[in-house]
This record gives structure tokens, C-alpha cells and sequence, in this order.
């Protein structure tokens, strides 16, 4: 287990952005810890009272009072939190069978949601902590700095709210939804890349070939792979003199029993080393967007591919799905790119890991896109605009010939289905786009 706690730790912190557990918990025990301790100093402290105004509180000698109040602040929160979530959740419901059911995870990360299920929850358990401090027996007391300051919480809940019910009605757009994964992806794209490219590399993923003589570690458990912590197998293949290469990237399903990890060195693979490889992955159930671009991508592609399909027919949002595809695309290809092998000291392989290259997320991006929307001409047309603005942003030629090669088939697949007239418009686009390539370095 204390092998794991590295990737617990970071699970943790993934979560804290993104889920309605922690931070939600951490609001509300703040605030319900607010409010006991408020209650309790008020008590250790009974002339706090007297700065109080008696025209803000004037029963400054009567308990019930104090008591009616925290009880049906606190019940009134719980109302308005049972029903504000539930249409949320039906509203997520209707947008996951509209959109796609992996939008749910970027509604999980809405810090104003996670803000008001933390807020409501706390102003409750704040006037739960609050209200035995108001009592007549064995004397009478009434917190009444503490009750203020229910009242002052349950007047934020108001307008707080109005502001959810705003911000939720915003939210559930496509356009904000798709803006929304494109954002995340992109943050998640420049903490993983984090260095400018510098164009030295070839952006065409370059998959390590597989080593026939190393030994097999077996995956313990079935799941993806949402995360691979590089620098712990690079310390621990330095540490054992091995080289380690993965056998499956970052968004892989492995099944458990399956190999995950290849060893140069048999006699040197003890249960001990093997638990701790393992350990430097994080599997889970679910796809994230801790290292996995392609998820964010796919996010929108099946945004767009609802939108086109013949019950929905809206090809509107599927070419703002193709606007966003090709900002992410951008954003990758103007980041240095991963390294796939890693040397530790310098000319000596230790570790191999594939990642997805520019080539494979345009073909994630486009291709699906590309065959359902051969007979919808604003699709087609945008896609090969999109094609070029990549191919703008990125100098080598190798990728802009695969772009322009993409923007053949664009054409081509469109060619059966639509008129002449919109043909010649997207082969103005082509002949745009293969002279970009023809200028590659």
C-alpha cells in the first residue's frame, strides 16, 4: 500500500479539482466547524452578545428564539439542496442522453456546483453545530453572535443561489460545454508538455520497438491507464541497473493477467520490484484527463457525432465541436513533444513509454468526424479549414503532408454525395492546403 501512496496522493489532488466529494466536504466541515467553535466561544465569552445591535437581534434573552431560528435555516437549506440537485441531476441526465454520458466528468469538475453543494451543506451543518448552545437549562444562554451569523449564511444561499441557477443555465449550452472540455484539455496538454516546441523532433509518434528478450510484468488489476509516473520507473530502473519499457500508453484498457511492463533482466524481477513498477501506475475504471489528451478529444468527437447523426441534424454544433478540435490540436502540436525514451546518466536506455503523437490525435479528431459528415458541406469545408490552421502552426513537413493527405480524403469522401459547385469550394481549400504542405521544411 505505502508503495501506491505517491499516485494516492495525486488521485487525491485530481480529485480536489474535480468531483462533488472533496471539496464540497472540506466547505461544509469548515463551516460546520465554524459554527460549533463560534458557539462555543460565544459561550466561554458571554459579552461577545453585547456588540450585537438590539435592533439586528432584539430578543437578546430568549433561547427558542435563537433555536427557531438555526432549526429552520437549517431545514430550509436541506429543502432547497434536495431540490436544486435533483433537477441538476435530471439536467445531467437530458445532457448525457443529448451530448455524450463523458460530458458528466466535466459537469463533476463545475467549481461554482462544487461551491454551492460545500456552501448549502455547510450553512446546514453550521446551524446544526450552532443550535445546542441555545438552551434554558441548567441557565439560560443564546448564541447570538452565532445566530447572526446563520442569518448572514443563509442570506449568502440566497444569492448564491440565483447565481447557480444562472451559471446552470449557461453550463448545459453545447457551445459552453465543449468550450469547457477544450479548456481542461488544453491546461491539461500544457502541464504535461510544458516546453515550447522547439521543432528539433519529428511530431510523427515514434512507438520504441518491443524488446523479444525481456520478461513480462502482468498487470494486477483491469482498468485504463490514467496515469504514468516516468521519473519513478526511470529512478527504479537506474536503481536495478534494468531498462523498462511500457507495452501500453496513457488511455489503454489492460485487462488484468495482461503485460503491462517488459524488463531487460529476468534474475533482477523480484515480487518486491514488481510491486513497486506496478505502483507506478495509476488504473482505473474510468478514462481522466490527468495525462490522457485523447480523452478531452474525444469528449468532442461525440458531441460532434451526435450532432450529425440524421435524428439530431445539427451540423451548427458539430462545427463548432471541429472549431474546438482543431484549438486543442494547436495547442499540442506548439508544445515540445514527449519523450518516449528516457536516459539516466545521458546514452544509457532506462525507460520507454508510448505516447500519442500529433498523427494519431489528428486521426482521433478528424477521421470519425470526416466519414460521418461526407454529404454535410459546412462539415467538410470546416474540417479542411481546420486542417490548415494546424498546418499553419506547424513547420514540418512530414505533418503537413499527412494533413493535406487527411484533406484529400475530406474531398474525396465528400465528392459522391454533394453537388459540383460545393466540391470546387473545398478544393480551393485543398489546393490551399497542399501548397502549405509543398512549403514544409
Amino acid at each position: 500500500m505505502l508503495k501506491r501512496f505517491p499516485l494516492f496522493i495525486r488521485h487525491v489532488m485530481y480529485n480536489l479539482r474535480g468531483g462533488f466529494l472533496v471539496r464540497p466536504l472540506i466547505i461544509a466541515v469548515v463551516l460546520g466547524l465554524a459554527g460549533g467553535l463560534l458557539a462555543g466561544l460565544e459561550q466561554a465569552a458571554p459579552a461577545m452578545s453585547a456588540w450585537v445591535p438590539a435592533w439586528l437581534f432584539p430578543s437578546h434573552s430568549d433561547s427558542q428564539v435563537a433555536q427557531l431560528i438555526l432549526g429552520g435555516i437549517a431545514a430550509s437549506v436541506m429543502t432547497v439542496v434536495s431540490i436544486v440537485f435533483a433537477i441538476l441531476l435530471m439536467t445531467l441526465t437530458l445532457a448525457s442522453m443529448q451530448f455524450s454520458p463523458r460530458i458528466i466528468v466535466s459537469f463533476a469538475k463545475d467549481r461554482v456546483t462544487q461551491w454551492t453543494l460545500g456552501i448549502f451543506l455547510g450553512t446546514f451543518l453550521y446551524c446544526i453545530a450552532a443550535l445546542p448552545a441555545a438552551h434554558n437549562f441548567p441557565e439560560r444562554f443564546e448564541p447570538v453572535v452565532t445566530v447572526i451569523g446563520a442569518m448572514l449564511l443563509a442570506v449568502m444561499c440566497v444569492a448564491w443561489l440565483l447565481f447557480f441557477i444562472h451559471h446552470i443555465s449557461q453550463a448545459i449550452s453545447v457551445n459552453h460545454i465543449v468550450d469547457r472540455i477544450a479548456t481542461e484539455t488544453e491546461a491539461m496538454i500544457r502541464d504535461t508538455m510544458p516546453e515550447p516546441a522547439l521543432h528539433k523532433r519529428l511530431s510523427i509518434t515514434q512507438v520504441p520497438p518491443a524488446d523479444p528478450e525481456g520478461v513480462d510484468v502482468l498487470s494486477g488489476t483491469s482498468g485504463y491507464i490514467r496515469y504514468i509516473d516516468a521519473n519513478r520507473l526511470v529512478a527504479l530502473a537506474k536503481a536495478h541497473r534494468i531498462t523498462i519499457q511500457a507495452l501500453r500508453r496513457v488511455g489503454h484498457f489492460v485487462p488484468s493477467g495482461i503485460p503491462l511492463l517488459k524488463v531487460s533482466k529476468e534474475h533482477k524481477l523480484t515480487p518486491e520490484l514488481e510491486t513497486e513498477l506496478l505502483a507506478a501506475f495509476d488504473i482505473g475504471p474510468t478514462r481522466t484527463l490527468q495525462q490522457d489528451v485523447e480523452f478531452g478529444i474525444l469528449q468532442i468527437v461525440d458531441i460532434a457525432l451526435k450532432a450529425i447523426s440524421p435524428a439530431v441534424n445539427d451540423p451548427t454544433t458539430a462545427v463548432s465541436c471541429v472549431d474546438q478540435l482543431s484549438r486543442i490540436l494547436i495547442c499540442f502540436a506548439s508544445r515540445e513533444p514527449i519523450d518516449l525514451a528516457y536516459y539516466d546518466p545521458p546514452g544509457v536506455l532506462r525507460v520507454s513509454i508510448p505516447w500519442l503523437g500529433l498523427d494519431r490525435l489528428i486521426d482521433s479528431a478528424f477521421e470519425q468526424i470526416r466519414m460521418y459528415s461526407k454529404g454535410d458541406v459546412a462539415v467538410s469545408l470546416r474540417l479542411l479549414r481546420a486542417l490548415g490552421d494546424i498546418g499553419a502552426t506547424v513547420p514540418d513537413r512530414r505533418v503537413r503532408e499527412l494533413l493535406a493527405e487527411r484533406g484529400r480524403r475530406v474531398v474525396t469522401g465528400a465528392a459522391a454525395t454533394v453537388g459540383d459547385s460545393e466540391v470546387t469550394e473545398m478544393l480551393l481549400r485543398l489546393t490551399a492546403l497542399e501548397a502549405l504542405a509543398s512549403q514544409g521544411s
